[in-house]
């Protein structure tokens, strides 16, 4: 079996460079990339193809949740797993909500990075203990009727689910035979309606308040 191609997006350079070393020199694991941001992140899935990317969130120009949308715009099939310290709801639904495979804290073990990027690999979904936690208590939260409080038309519903399935606004345009700028004006509803500032922020908020 060939080894798990990893690409690997961190910041700072001393991490960096120790995970790519560790990553680098495990059985069964070769690094085809490391770059301290993802803004040219297509040109490196292009140049260097991996099976795994391991995407930090706090980057200087574009943050891994954004970095997470063009991995899997550029390819879906390419596994994303998250390595980072926060912890709270809004990134970690926005990371999932835009196609994350996996979310590890860095305060996990090297150990654990290593088993988790083969997990993933194989079609798993690795999430460190506190995370997994706070998925299932968002999943176990009593149901409201959907789009109550915030108004949420059927279409807008439409709209945000596709965008959790990590529709680009053309796709969705297309998938509700709708101009890319009509998908703008509904998304500009949906954004003040939820006070939100972005797709990502939406999406989020709409499965954390099960509009969707």
């Amino acid at each position: 079996m060939p080894p798990i191609r990893v690409s690997l997006y961190e910041d700072n350079d001393k991490l960096r460079g120790l995970l790519e070393l560790m990553i680098g020199t495990t059985d069964g694991l070769v690094m085809v990339g490391a770059y301290p941001d993802c803004r040219t992140i297509v040109t490196d899935l292009q140049q260097h193809p991996p099976d795994v990317v391991v995407m930090d969130i706090d980057m200087p120009g574009c943050s891994g949740i954004d970095g997470v949308r063009m991995v899997k715009e550029y390819d879906a099939r390419i596994r994303v797993l998250m390595h980072t310290v926060f912890a709270d709801d809004e990134k970690l639904f926005a990371c999932l909500s835009n196609g994350a495979n996996g979310y590890l804290l860095k305060k996990d073990s090297s150990t654990q990075l290593i088993a988790a990027i083969r997990d993933v690999f194989e079609g798993g979904g690795p999430l460190s203990p506190g995370i997994a936690r706070r998925v299932l208590e968002a999943f176990h939260q009593p149901l409201r009727a959907p789009g109550v409080e915030y108004h949420i038309t059927p279409r807008e519903r439409e709209i945000l689910e596709l965008l959790a399935r990590g529709f680009t606004y053309r796709m969705i345009g297309l998938e509700l035979a709708i101009s890319t700028e009509t998908v703008r004006r509904h998304l500009k509803n949906i954004y003040q309606k939820l006070h939100v500032q972005c797709g990502p922020e939406a999406v989020a908020k709409a499965i954390r308040e099960r509009i969707i």
